[in-house]
């Protein structure tokens, strides 16, 4: 259960890291709200909104793309700029708008200030929050958390058995490691493989016509897919050191950043 500890403790620290940069950000924003609220000691310990937010936002975008990725378009388009908008307005006015300074002035009179940004980082730091609830409500699946160790700690019995020369079953763990994370994918996003028992380019058939993975990705997994085959359809065929060596990075970055 490492990983759970892990997720909670980041979580905890981002969201107090989120709640001090709402203070923050509505201090810069309107000054004499916090003046009797807080004392200047206190506003001098806040984190800046300028300095502190890219980090904040990267750092809770994984989390979210990990933990609650229904909501993960939600949580980037708070942040990013319309590139389409013919106009800026208090609407569509985000986060990107105000870290670039930007505001719109007509007549001399300020129409969209960048104080109206405040709300789009409010709903940021509330669905990071509704993450933290997850995980204290009875319903949370915890079920890819804990498989997450179990990949870990399979790719580390591979890389071993790769060590001793045992390329074969080194290999042969690695690629259930693989086909397990495609399928489990495949759920997250409700996606349907045809075929009763798929194999890996099934799998990522699937995963590429719906854009989940690119077709840079998906030649790499389908030449592992042809190496596989040579192994296990010629006999006398073993696979490579560098195989396997290049089959357990493919593995590490798929499992840790494709979900």
């Amino acid at each position: 259960m490492k990983n759970i500890k892990i997720y909670e403790s980041d979580l905890d620290n981002l969201i107090l890291l989120g709640d001090k940069l709402l203070i923050s950000i509505k201090n810069a924003c309107f000054p004499d709200m916090y003046k009797w609220k807080i004392t200047k000691e206190e506003l001098k310990k806040l984190p800046k909104f300028e300095e502190k937010y890219q980090y904040w936002y990267s750092e809770s975008l994984v989390l979210v793309k990990q933990l609650l990725p229904d909501r993960l378009e939600d949580f980037k388009l708070l942040f990013n700029k319309n590139r389409k908008r013919k106009e800026i307005t208090w609407e569509n006015f985000s986060i990107e708008d105000y870290l670039e300074g930007r505001e719109v002035q007509r007549w001399w009179k300020t129409i969209v200030e960048r104080n109206m940004c405040i709300p789009k980082f409010a709903q940021q730091v509330y669905i990071i929050k509704s993450i933290k609830k997850r995980f204290e409500s009875s319903l949370f699946n915890i079920k890819q958390l804990v498989q997450a160790d179990l990949f870990d700690s399979e790719v580390d019995v591979a890389e071993e058995l790769c060590k001793k020369w045992f390329y074969r079953a080194s290999w042969a763990v690695l690629w259930v490691v693989l086909e397990s994370h495609l399928q489990q994918i495949i759920t997250n996003h409700n996606l349907e493989v045809k075929k009763k028992n798929p194999m890996l380019n099934d799998l990522t058939e699937v995963l590429k016509s719906n854009n989940i993975i690119q077709v840079l990705e998906w030649r790499k997994l389908q030449h592992l897919a042809d190496i596989r085959n040579t192994c296990d359809h010629k006999k006398g065929v073993e696979p490579k050191k560098e195989d396997i060596e290049d089959l357990i990075n493919w593995v590490k970055r798929t499992i840790k950043n494709i979900f």
